[in-house]
């Protein structure tokens, strides 16, 4: 296994692209309980090239009904991000001065579960809930200011790198 650079111009790209459209390669979960995960899990994906086929635990998509919980799942996406030890890409959770465009942001509203997952497209010279911009599906969104969420909770998971075989 070895690790390669995650491509974030191209994730954020893609975000740019599909923020209030819906790429026809993936189902929509909107009208299932939310779009948000399954959105910067395909973010994620155009950055990284790779997922982790891993049953269960792994980060994958191949149908609507054939997808790992971290796929959809705002709790499933963030600890397999950070847990990754295998194939697919891997980061660590980083306060918002260390977050880049390319990382996922997660949103709690109730102060005790995450409950979205936006993308992150842009920041400012210094990083602020006023310039981290964010891209969204469920209340899709694009250059959305972190800060016109009301949000009880956050944090940042900042995308290190991608494992391949």
């Amino acid at each position: 296994m070895r690790t390669i650079a995650y491509d974030r111009r191209r994730a954020v790209a893609y975000a740019h692209k599909w923020a209030y459209g819906r790429n026809p390669r993936y189902y929509d979960y909107q009208r299932i309980g939310g779009d948000c995960t399954n959105f910067a899990s395909q973010c994620v994906y155009a950055g990284a090239s790779a997922m982790n086929y891993a049953p269960t635990l792994g980060w994958y998509y191949r149908n609507a009904n054939d997808k790992s919980p971290a796929w959809t799942g705002v709790p499933f996406i963030y600890k397999f991000l950070v847990g990754n030890q295998g194939i697919g890409p891997f980061g660590h959770e980083v306060g918002i001065a260390e977050v880049q465009p390319g990382d996922i942001c997660q949103l709690s509203f109730n102060g005790s579960q995450f409950h979205h997952t936006p993308f992150v497209v842009a920041i400012g010279a210094v990083p602020s809930p006023t310039n981290v911009l964010l891209a969204a599906h469920t209340a899709d969104a694009d250059n959305r200011p972190l800060n016109s969420y009301s949000y009880s909770k956050v944090r940042f998971v900042h995308i290190d790198g991608v494992r391949i075989q």
